[in-house]
């Protein structure tokens, strides 16, 4: 007697990750199988001719249908058709049938592919998956819903296959990325923009793409509104560091809001080039940055700050903030005390042009 043993396909890690990522599916309300009902629009083959805006609006429309064998030659048919497909799905999936929101999600997610970033090519398929990334991001930054949740982790899962290639390309770029402990115990990545970077807008987009960011840092760079919306994608990061970007008040209310735990902090860009004990006073100076607009008027390490524009300096943290609210080139008037051995201490004022973040 001979035994015939059966085995059983398990999904793939990465298959799991997109069955958790897209549990919420089971709380949207699913249409019967039942395969009775009128025949389904004629389902598309691989067309020589792409398929029209008529063939594609019936097969956005038969989404929708009672009957899932309908649902799923629809399906079939509209990631056949590509680009031509998008923008019926994109108006389709901000209806008020999550049937077919969830199903026009999935139909945009296999547009995405498994490959590196859509902007490091230039083939029609490259030009699909950005288009389609492109349209998962308008949606994930829309009102909260079951939509931009699902919009979110399609996103998210996406992202999960990219991470080495979006390090790679951003570093190229000059943007700095180091693994470091940080003061909550945590390990993880700092990745800091500087001014002298040679990337664009677009290339930001990239940012949510890395995992283990702690800290995120843009030092004197415009924000444009794609990137600040890219950063509210971004996940577990603890601190923001927006230092001259020009962000409005309303972004950064808005990231602050999603990143309730974060430390967000936001400067105009004004840089005097000290360091000093965060949150304990005095205002002791630690360190002087070479070439900086402190180094250049002769503060030193050891002085204790007073007063800036004729107002208190009880702590470092305060320091920072009054400079934080100036921009590159402005003025400000600084006293400090500093020390004399086997004397009292002195008292000097300082006039000091502010740099900007580099």
């Amino acid at each position: 007697m001979s035994l015939r043993i059966s085995t059983m396909r398990f999904p793939s890690v990465r298959s799991a990750r997109w069955l958790c990522a897209t549990s919420l599916l089971s709380l949207l309300p699913l249409r019967t199988m039942a395969d009775d009902g009128p025949p389904p629009v004629a389902e598309a083959t691989v067309p020589s001719v792409p398929a029209d805006a008529g063939q594609i609006a019936a097969w956005v429309k038969q989404l929708g249908s009672d009957q899932f064998a309908q649902r799923e030659a629809a399906s079939r048919s509209l990631t056949k058709s590509g680009r031509a497909a998008l923008e019926p799905l994109g108006d389709a999936i901000l209806g008020d049938d999550l049937e077919v929101s969830s199903r026009g999600i999935e139909i945009v997610q296999k547009f995405l592919g498994d490959n590196a970033p859509a902007s490091d090519a230039e083939s029609d398929e490259a030009a699909l998956a950005a288009a389609a990334e492109k349209l998962l991001e308008t949606l994930a930054d829309g009102p909260e819903s079951p939509v931009s949740s699902l919009a979110v982790a399609t996103l998210d899962f996406h992202a999960q296959g990219l991470t080495q290639a979006a390090r790679e390309k951003l570093e190229s770029l000059g943007v700095i990325i180091n693994e470091v402990f940080f003061p909550t115990g945590r390990r993880g990545l700092q990745v800091v923009v500087r001014a002298g970077w040679r990337g664009v807008t677009e290339d930001l987009l990239l940012l949510p793409r890395l995992r283990g960011v702690v800290m995120m840092g843009l030092h004197g760079i415009r924000l444009e509104p794609a990137a600040l919306s890219a950063l509210g994608r971004m996940r577990g990061v603890e601190r923001f560091e927006l230092y001259g970007t020009g962000a409005s008040d309303a972004s950064v209310a808005a990231l602050v809001q999603k990143f309730p735990e974060a430390t967000v902090d936001v400067r105009k860009g004004g840089k005097l080039g000290v360091g000093g004990q965060a949150a304990v006073g005095p205002c002791l100076i630690t360190q002087v940055q070479e070439g900086s607009a402190a180094a250049k008027v002769g503060v030193q390490v050891g002085d204790i700050v007073l007063h800036i524009n004729g107002e208190p300096v009880p702590t470092f943290d305060a320091l920072t903030e009054k400079v934080g609210q100036r921009g590159p080139g402005e003025t400000i008037e600084l006293e400090i005390e500093r020390g004399v051995p086997g004397a009292e201490g002195k008292r000097i004022n300082y006039t000091i042009e502010l740099g900007g973040w580099e």
